[in-house]
């Protein structure tokens, strides 16, 4: 009972305010069941992201299946198999799905083997002090805009010809590789690097020193150590780097376009190519991407990259 004090000096009590039954009963709940906390949070998340993109897929799916009407080339309401089946039969667009994956792994190759020895002296070799400063050179190239970056390595890459001398490399190397393939995996590799060095320099941090002073104690060599005993705990990081930079490179279609001057065609391109003239077409061409992010994705899990994410 809780004492109140009316105006008229007496004193009156009044029962407690009693809480209410539902919201006790929830409360309850929550505390019993940590899991029914998680799904009530995360359910908006997971609900929306249900609808942006899993929705989003099954209707792009279902584009592909519309005919094109041949006067006005807009999808009608008949339904036919026959771009899917020219997406994944005709050689002439197989061929670039095919290079454009090779290019992604490339990419992906070159960044590896660029930013394993960055985040290794970086996480291990340099000086406390420095790495800080080393991780924002890192991140640095990132804070510039997407297209500045894009013209600056066609700049760099110009051929020599048509009253020009050539970019940057042709005038001090003497050579370039111009508008080439070559090009669309040096300006990739460029960009991407950062998604590379940073999961691998994460993991590095979290290697217990006293692993590598075992492995000194027990009379293994730098060398044996980094293979034998550093390399096998980094593969998940590694995995995790190698899909942001395989599945960014994969989809990139405005560098191609910028650094080849539209003469090398990756799937990017093909999509937004088709997209004006046959949009079911597109549509079916956009399963090739999908389809070979979910296979490297499942390949990645396999060797734990979603535990470094």
């Amino acid at each position: 009972m809780t004492a109140v004090v009316t105006t008229a000096g007496e004193v009156a009590t009044r029962p407690p305010r009693r809480a209410n039954p539902v919201r006790r009963s929830l409360n309850r709940a929550y505390r019993r069941s940590r899991a029914l906390a998680v799904v009530t949070l995360m359910s908006p998340a997971v609900v929306l992201l249900v609808l942006i993109y899993i929705v989003s897929l099954a209707l792009l799916v279902f584009a592909a299946t519309k005919k094109v009407d041949d006067f006005t080339f807009q999808p009608t309401n008949e339904t036919t198999t026959d771009y899917v089946r020219t997406a994944f039969t005709n050689w002439k667009f197989v061929w670039v799905v095919i290079r454009s994956a090779l290019v992604a792994l490339t990419v992906t190759g070159l960044c590896l083997v660029i930013g394993l020895p960055v985040a290794f002296y970086i996480a291990k070799i340099a000086k406390p002090w420095a790495r800080r400063g080393l991780i924002v050179a890192v991140l640095m190239p990132l804070w510039a805009g997407y297209l500045v970056k894009g013209y600056a390595w066609r700049a760099l890459l110009r051929p020599a010809g048509q009253g020009s001398d050539g970019g940057f490399f042709n005038s001090v190397f003497g050579f370039t590789p111009g508008y080439s393939m070559t090009a669309v995996i040096l300006a990739l590799t460029y960009l991407w690097l950062p998604y590379m060095v940073l999961p691998i320099y994460s993991g590095l941090e979290r290697l217990p020193p006293s692993l590598l002073d075992a492995a000194g104690d027990l009379g293994a060599k730098p060398g044996r150590t980094f293979v034998d005993v550093i390399m096998p705990m980094l593969v998940p990081s590694i995995a995790a780097g190698s899909i942001f930079t395989f599945s960014l490179s994969l989809g990139d279609y405005i560098t191609p376009r910028l650094v080849t001057d539209g003469n090398f065609t990756m799937i990017g391109n093909l999509i937004s190519n088709t997209l004006t003239s046959n949009q079911p077409l597109a549509a079916a061409f956009t399963l090739w991407p999908l389809i070979i992010i979910v296979v490297y994705l499942l390949a990645m899990k396999r060797a734990g990259a979603f535990e470094s994410l």
